[in-house]
């Protein structure tokens, strides 16, 4: 498995994989690094999509942090991820540069307008212009025909599902299901900054999912009572702080009066000083 760190070298990697496959495509799977199981589910439904063809970044993006959030501290583990991805298929690694992804000077950023402000985008300002530029640069660096995401960050999907279909970049977002624990607690590389007592604090994110889902099965549709179901199960750990509950149209992540197939029940609290995120695609 080959390291690249220029956009030149996996442009010209990316083509000559094209050439030597008679046209078929290139596979992208976009990460900060930090590799779980999560990732690795991606990682490896890439390359049953594209065998050979795998293109995994590892790049920590400095435009998708506030000025207070965890740049500096996100965990960087670049030799064991590159171990991962290399077991799950990946075919190169992109490990690029600040520099190298942000020349001097550069000026230019990618802002899905509306979207970009609901749910993390309303907790994190700016977040999902950051996250928008970095996979757009990504996406056309690699000329990537597909893209691996995982649900559990479901509006970064739909931010870019916006994204990729109104720049018609030809690059099509493939959504793969979320990853847990045997406890139930959905993967993330931020999951690595939780003590013992906060881990078990963070389950209470998804026994909200689950108390929902149940009550969908059961035949309930109302926001408004989902969303208090989903507060009073929230209550039994005080110390949890939210940041939203909310049920949202996935393509416009606008709220929604009533549940319906496809609709998006999200979840964002903090636990000690570690923002986490859940979420359930309902019915």
């Amino acid at each position: 498995m080959r390291i690249l760190t220029t956009v030149n070298e996996l442009r010209a990697w990316s083509r000559a994989q094209r050439s030597s496959a008679c046209g078929e495509g290139i596979a992208l799977v976009p990460t900060m690094g930090a590799l779980h199981v999560g990732h690795g589910s991606l990682i490896r439904a890439a390359a049953a999509a594209r065998p050979g063809r795998v293109a995994v970044s590892i790049f920590v993006n400095p435009t998708q942090f506030g000025p207070k959030e965890d740049f500096a501290r996100y965990p960087r583990t670049f030799k064991a991820d590159c171990a991962l991805a290399e077991r799950e298929g990946a075919s190169v690694i992109f490990a690029p540069s600040v520099e190298e992804m942000y020349p001097a000077g550069a000026s230019t950023f990618v802002e899905v307008d509306g979207l970009s402000e609901r749910l993390d985008g309303q907790s994190r300002p700016g977040h999902f212009r950051g996250v928008a530029t970095v996979v757009a640069k990504l996406m056309i660096a690699a000329e990537a025909d597909l893209a691996f995401f995982g649900q559990k960050d479901a509006a970064q999907v739909a931010v870019l599902r916006r994204m990729v279909g109104d720049l018609r970049l030809g690059t099509a977002i493939v959504v793969c299901p979320i990853v847990r624990e045997d406890d139930g607690l959905a993967l993330s590389s931020r999951n690595a900054y939780l003590n013992p007592g906060e881990r078990k604090q963070a389950l209470v994110l998804n026994r909200a999912i689950r108390r929902v889902e149940a009550l969908v099965a059961d035949g309930e549709r109302s926001g408004s009572s989902l969303i208090d179901a989903a507060r009073g199960v929230f209550a039994e750990e005080p110390e949890v702080r939210v940041d939203y509950i909310e049920l949202v149209d996935w393509e416009t992540l606008w709220p929604v009066l009533a549940a319906a197939p496809g609709t998006l029940f999200a979840v964002a609290a903090w636990v000690g000083s570690t923002r986490l995120i859940d979420n359930a695609i309902i019915g």
